[in-house]
């Protein structure tokens, strides 16, 4: 079980990880929207997460959503290691009724994200769409993985979001698999 906490003067927050799991999810953002997605990532990518956030959402959800991000990067990063016997690179793909995403991602030690996808419409309740972005390119950041996000098709901008978020998961849970033939760090380089 990994712990990581981070504290500015706009959020103060702790995460608890668990990479190897049973999907198990304990997660009181103060964005609730945010909080049902991260359940998504935990259930899908058997991880146990638990997840504090007192943030200044009176002005808006985007400090807490970033700094989640990064908080849960920092720790992935911590929980992975080395990468000594991971798969290293890990996809899915996704349906929910008519909308469907592919992650797809690499623990390459190298920060980048791309993101495509024209969500229908800019709010999920009171979620500003825009903020998913905010939550990958923070994660990234911390994480140190390339990350790839494609939104295929959808209508309906919840399921959108929460087939990103279900591949997301599946996706990490692929590249952070042991490989038993897979001996020391998956790169000719020796190191990620």
């Amino acid at each position: 079980m990994i712990k990581v906490s981070r504290k500015t003067n706009e959020t103060d927050i702790s995460v608890e990880l668990n990479l190897y799991g049973t999907g198990q999810a304990n997660i009181d953002t103060g964005v609730p929207f945010l909080d049902h997605m991260l359940d998504q990532v935990a259930r899908h990518g058997l991880m146990d997460l638990t997840i504090k956030c007192d943030g200044d959402t009176q002005i808006d959800d985007h400090h807490s959503v970033e700094d989640i991000g990064i908080t849960l990067g920092q720790a992935f990063a911590k929980a992975v290691g080395d990468k000594k016997g991971f798969t290293r690179y890990g996809h899915s793909y996704v349906p929910l009724d008519e909308a469907l995403s592919c992650v797809v991602l690499d623990l390459s030690g190298r920060p980048s994200l791309d993101l495509n996808v024209s969500f229908t419409r800019a709010m999920i309740g009171t979620f500003d769409v825009d903020l998913i972005s905010e939550f990958f390119q923070g994660f990234v950041n911390h994480a140190l993985i390339t990350l790839h996000i494609d939104n295929l098709k959808g209508v309906n901008s919840h399921h959108q979001a929460e087939t990103i978020f279900k591949a997301f998961g599946r996706a990490l849970r692929m590249a952070i698999t042991k490989d038993e033939r897979q001996e020391g760090v998956p790169s000719t380089k020796g190191s990620l």
